[in-house]
């Protein structure tokens, strides 16, 4: 697993300042996704960690949803940024 693969799109002083914004959450969340996912390719039968990983993947669609109503300008920004699909609209 390689650990330090992940992007930093996040400068250090807006982590620090930031923590409870949107951007910062979907950052963090996208984070985890990816280190699970690459748990996930390792242990294929690991029940546990693969609910985990639905649970935060439920929790940063439905903040890029408020994000994607509240502001759609910042919302193109982050999923270009941090390279992601763009949620599907009902």
């Amino acid at each position: 697993m390689l650990k330090n693969s992940f992007i930093s799109v996040i400068s250090q002083k807006e982590k620090e300042e930031n923590r409870g914004s949107v951007e910062f959450q979907v950052f963090s969340f996208t984070n985890k996704i990816r280190r699970l996912t690459s748990h996930l390719k390792l242990h294929k039968k690991d029940y546990l960690s693969q609910r985990g990983l639905r649970k935060i993947l439920g929790k940063r669609q439905r903040l890029l949803a408020y994000l994607s109503k509240k502001d759609r300008v910042r919302y193109k920004e982050l999923i270009g940024q941090l390279n992601i699909r763009e949620i599907k609209t009902r």
